[in-house]
């Protein structure tokens, strides 16, 4: 695998590479990290023999962060990449190692949640307030979830009820005319666990387009948001080793966004309308988790989704999807440190639209069996599945993965798989852009990663490589379209070849009241053929922060430097943003905080031709009750 790296890229590795002390690579390692993670092989594993690369997001880190969205905190945590049109509750995709957003499993406990029209996860319609922990597995992962995990998963997990009974309350106003409030309870009550939360989030904005965009979209008006989420889990344990739990999730977002409508009976081009997104996503979910003794446990979850889009201005579009999902699973102990899954996954989903002449249906069922085990210290990790499709026939995918420790502290791993994506529903059918002669993507991976831990600090590193065939992107090229007029702004097309390789780097160090972390992506993402970079990928990316914690007091810095992005026949230039954030425990059941974000209020493009939000000013008051 051979890098091309400029040279501020690989400044970034080196200030990252300065977070681990010399003295450190001959300290004591620290003991085993007692983090569990279930997302990389479909059953809980220690992080520690897991030969995937998984970042773990905690909910001490949701909070301490200065991100202002899910997708923000998800490319400040775990180095994905983000593209938005416009500032919090726009439409926003995430990049994971190169991979498009339709490369991207978004999981809500176990269950799929996106859009069946557009093939990617709808994370601007969750909020931040109903997130207990997120697991991020970075790299194809088609073997265990299908063909939309071919780039990577997401799987945030909800609150849930574990302790003493609990109450918190958040509020917080904020420049833009931004607020936001929520409240959580749960309590554990006999053998139910019960858990609850609702928040509220809005902001009225800036316009979303700067003036002069190519194509006359620029409405002067301010593009806000307003986010309302409602979440509940309950749980029943009438035995040890027996749990059925019931969940639900529903979220309302509606944002405001500039284009521009063609209406009879002239057809003349009208940007003035206040066009507007309306989402409602409900989700609902059962499980049964048995554990029938030392060897064997079972789980069979049914789960439903559903999410409505209302789009437009004058006139409004309608888009649907209705997805069912059923997962049985089966785990066998096999002998000490050996486990087998086995797992079968059912998915059936519509998608509906007023755009389409019929509905789109589909129905996918994957067969999964996953081994781990050790081998004289050698951890091992092998996954196969069989998808039989109902669009595009059956398809198996497999990876194989190993991790052994090095030296005391530090550990290496490998892993190299196949993966494969399907085209969405909007890249064949939607009118002006999809075109049904376009193929599956298919791609091989290979990755090889090092891990070190010491008292005091972590490091992590990881280079891979993945190339695809049959890349699914926009063409923007008209002539490389249908030989139709609908097409004249371009269509959705199989982009060649394309090579997605990189470096990924995670290095924290904590001394006494202080702790420095750094998170750095550097990406090569080409199409093999022309040699041109993937649009929207920056070819480096990187957060540095520092925090002192001592004396009730919480003070941190944080910078984001994201590099250039190429989208159509411009260069997104690169850009730093600054955040400042100040906490104070008031008492033991009262804070206080502030955060100031784009301190330099530097003016940049989350994607082409839109605005970024400037300098934005927020205080927030949280209060907490812990039961006895």
């Amino acid at each position: 695998m051979t890098f091309k790296l400029n040279p501020s890229a690989a400044a970034i590795g080196l200030v990252a590479a300065a977070f681990v002390p010399v003295q450190g690579l001959m300290a004591a390692p620290t003991e085993p990290s007692q983090v569990v993670v279930v997302t990389a092989t479909r059953s809980p594993m220690a992080l520690e023999r897991v030969a995937a690369d998984v970042v773990v997001i905690d909910e001490q880190r949701i909070r301490a962060s200065t991100a202002d969205s899910l997708e923000d905190l998800l490319r400040r945590e775990a180095g994905l990449q983000l593209s938005r049109n416009g500032g919090p509750g726009a439409n926003a995709g995430l990049f994971i190692r190169g991979g498009g957003s339709a490369n991207t499993l978004l999981l809500i406990d176990g269950v799929r949640v996106g859009s069946a029209t557009l093939g990617t996860p709808e994370l601007e319609a969750l909020s931040l307030a109903a997130i207990e922990r997120i697991e991020v597995l970075r790299g194809p992962a088609s073997s265990l979830y299908g063909a939309d995990g071919s780039g990577g998963v997401i799987q945030v997990f909800t609150r849930r009820a574990t302790g003493k009974p609990n109450v918190s309350a958040r509020v917080a106003v904020g420049g833009y005319g931004a607020l936001e409030a929520s409240v959580n309870g749960s309590a554990v009550v006999g053998d139910w666990d019960l858990s609850a939360g609702t928040s509220r989030e809005r902001m009225e904005g800036l316009s979303a387009l700067r003036p002069g965009d190519p194509f006359g979209n620029y409405n002067p008006d301010d593009d806000g948001f307003d986010r309302r989420t409602a979440q509940a889990r309950v749980g029943w344990t009438p035995v040890e080793g027996q749990r059925l739990g019931l969940s639900a999730l529903d979220s309302r977002l509606t944002s405001r966004f500039d284009s521009t409508e063609f209406l009879p009976p002239d057809f003349a081009p009208n940007s003035a309308p206040d066009f507007k997104n309306r989402q409602h996503s409900r989700l609902a979910a059962g499980h049964w988790t048995a554990r029938w003794n030392d060897a064997w446990t079972t789980t069979v979850r049914l789960a439903s989704q559903r999410g409505e889009l209302l789009s437009g201005g004058s006139t409004t579009d309608r888009y649907l999807t209705e997805r069912t999902q059923v997962d049985v699973e089966a785990a066998w102990r096999i002998g000490p440190g050996h486990r087998w899954v086995l797992a079968l996954a059912d998915v059936a989903e519509r998608a509906e639209s007023s755009a389409y002449p019929a509905a789109f249906d589909q129905r996918n069922r994957g067969y999964v069996s996953a081994y781990s085990g050790s081998w004289r210290g050698l951890d091992v990790q092998a996954d196969f599945r069989h998808d039989d499709n109902t669009v595009y026939g059956g398809v198996n995918t497999g990876r194989i993965g190993v991790s052994m420790p090095l030296s005391a502290g530090w550990r290496a791993r490998a892993l190299v798989g196949n993966s494969f994506r399907a085209p969405s529903a909007n890249d064949l059918f939607f009118p002006g852009y999809g075109v049904l002669g376009i193929r599956p993507e298919r791609s091989r991976s290979v990755e090889v990663g090092v891990d070190g831990r010491w008292v005091g600090t972590q490091f992590a590193a990881t280079a891979f490589r993945n190339r695809a065939r049959n890349l699914i992107g926009y063409q923007a090229d008209a002539a490389q379209c249908p030989a139709d007029p609908s097409y004249a702004f371009g269509c959705a097309a199989n982009i060649g070849r394309a090579r997605l390789q990189g470096l990924a780097l995670t290095a924290s160090r904590r001394q006494g009241a202080w702790e420095a972390r750094a998170v750095v992506d550097v990406l090569s993402a080409k199409d093999e053929l022309t040699g041109q970079r993937l649009a929207r990928r920056a070819n480096r990316q990187a957060q540095l922060s520092l925090t002192y914690v001592a004396g009730g007091w919480n003070l941190g810095a944080t910078a984001l430097h994201v590099g250039s992005r190429p989208e159509g026949v411009a260069v997104l230039d690169a850009y730093t943003t600054f955040d400042l954030k100040a906490q104070w425990e008031v008492s033991p059941r009262v804070w206080l905080d502030a955060r100031l974000l784009n301190a330099t209020d530097e003016d940049y493009e989350p994607a082409r031709s839109y605005q970024s939000v400037g300098r934005q000013a927020w205080l927030g008051l949280r209060w907490a009750w812990v039961g006895r």
